[in-house]
């Protein structure tokens, strides 16, 4: 610390004085008396106490700036290992994330209940008067019903979004159509619309879309923004096919990319979904002595495109000591086989489906037998806050299909390096445990909230455009300039 004498001119004890003018007075203190004598220090002091002066301030604004420049670089910052906080803009009051406002539109019944209605009707269930005793049908794409759940869960305080009952209060607008459970209500979709014998229309997906979307047209909260603050689940990859055209400028929630345009969807503008995983969540801790079998795989051998290298690692796989690969449909008998094999595995093949994701590597994960993702156009959810590579092995298909090369690869794996993911994959199964309170859907809620930013944008952006044919599909949410600009005055 700088003593304050070192600011302050030492005084002599002198015998002389010398009579001078008066100072003019200062607005900031009273005014001198006129017959008043100013003892005035001799002109050498006055030198002294300046050069003294400047050494003083330069050590001073020196220490200063050496505690801002270390208070900066090498204080602890209390959010900076929490992706959750530290990657939203804070509230510098409270020093928390701001609360997005969501409101979700009251549709028609039929495009909610009805759904479920209509799907058990065509399995041989009955028509309910009450929607509470509905039950929403177990699969793999439950993430509409259980973000449909959440928004209408009585008291939620416990999420990054808060629901409104006024749309003017709105950040987003959520459609809580279920469809994919619509593409699959009815599995026999006839060229004509026909009737069951108790009088019952057979459902019709297609139909079920365009209404949606006409019924969206007509509301002035979609027609003000063209949809870009709209959110729509779509987690089948057929889900909205008919329609996905008229809502790509909203924020599409997607398992994957695999059936979508390059000017329908993007990871800058759309949310990756996790699956809901089908087998029963692994009770056990980390460890192999239980786990006898080096990798295994149950599921449809032949899938289309590029899901097609399946039946490739069947031929490859099925004869490798060590290795279980069993085909095998979606069936309750499967469910209990897929667990045990899953719980008692090392690893866990994840090959692409029909589209580049499915659903075992959520089955995986939850087991704690780590993935090995053979899938070159996978994408993954939550990738801001999830390294997967810490907790899978990824293969590229061309590697993967040359006979002994991915057993060889597996059996190197040493035992404290299956015990390290398995420590990872434990970390983070929270979140793709739909039914966890701090789990799925609180992470695709906040995965939403990030978007905030760039619909603001888009709407801003979206008001000066004129749109015109480009030379080649352009990512809707990340075209360039290219379109013009409207005249404003």
């Amino acid at each position: 610390m700088i003593h304050a004498n070192l600011l302050r001119p030492k005084t002599r004890t002198t015998t002389s004085t010398t009579t001078t003018s008066p100072p003019k007075p200062s607005p900031e203190s009273p005014p001198h008396s006129s017959n008043a004598k100013t003892l005035t220090l001799p002109s050498k002091m006055s030198h002294r106490s300046k050069s003294l002066l400047k050494p003083a301030l330069a050590i001073l604004f020196l220490l200063l700036s050496s505690y801002a420049f270390f208070n900066t670089f090498f204080s602890p910052n209390p959010n900076i290992n929490n992706p959750f906080v530290y990657s939203q803009r804070q509230n510098p009051i409270t020093n928390s994330p701001p609360v997005v406002k969501v409101y979700m539109y009251d549709l028609p019944r039929k495009f909610t209940y009805g759904v479920i209605e209509s799907y058990a009707i065509a399995r041989g269930g009955i028509k309910v008067q009450d929607d509470s005793l509905l039950i929403y049908p177990g699969n793999q794409h439950s993430a509409e019903w259980y973000l449909f759940s959440d928004l209408n869960r009585v008291g939620r305080v416990d999420s990054v979004v808060t629901r409104v009952l006024d749309p003017e209060q709105a950040d987003l607008f959520y459609v809580p159509f279920f469809s994919s459970l619509s593409l699959v209500a009815n599995p026999i979709r006839p060229a004509t619309v026909k009737t069951m014998e108790d009088g019952h229309v057979y459902y019709n997906d297609e139909e079920m879309q365009v209404g949606l979307i006409e019924w969206l047209e007509e509301h002035w909260y979609w027609k003000r923004n063209n949809g870009w603050d709209h959110v729509f689940v779509c987690q089948d990859p057929n889900a909205l096919y008919k329609v996905v055209e008229r809502v790509k400028s909203g924020v599409l929630l997607v398992s994957d990319f695999g059936r979508l345009g390059r000017d329908q969807a993007s990871l800058v503008k759309d949310v990756i979904l996790p699956y809901s995983h089908r087998i029963k969540t692994f009770g056990g801790d980390v460890g192999v002595e239980s786990r006898n079998s080096l990798l295994f795989f149950m599921g449809n051998r032949y899938r289309k495109e590029g899901g097609k290298v399946r039946d490739l690692l069947f031929q490859i796989l099925e004869n490798e000591e060590g290795v279980t690969i069993k085909h095998g449909a979606q069936s309750r008998e499967s469910r209990r086989a897929a667990s045990q094999g899953m719980h008692t595995s090392k690893f866990c093949l994840h090959p692409a489906g029909d589209t580049p994701s499915a659903c075992r590597l959520f089955d995986a994960i939850v087991s704690l037998c780590v993935p090995v993702i053979v899938s070159d156009y996978v994408e993954l959810p939550f990738e801001d806050v999830i390294d997967y590579r810490k907790i899978a092995v990824f293969v590229d298909t061309n590697s993967a299909v040359k006979p002994g090369y991915l057993s060889k690869l597996l059996r190197r794996v040493s035992t404290e390096r299956i015990l390290e993911f398995q420590q990872e994959l434990k970390k983070v199964k929270r979140y793709f445990e739909y039914e966890d309170p701090n789990g799925t859907v609180n992470e695709i809620w906040r995965q939403v909230s990030l978007k905030l930013p760039l619909i603001k944008l888009m709407i801003n952006r979206d008001k000066r455009l004129v749109k015109r044919e480009l030379p080649e599909p352009d990512c809707s949410c990340l075209c360039s300039n290219q379109s013009g600009i409207n005249t404003t005055l």
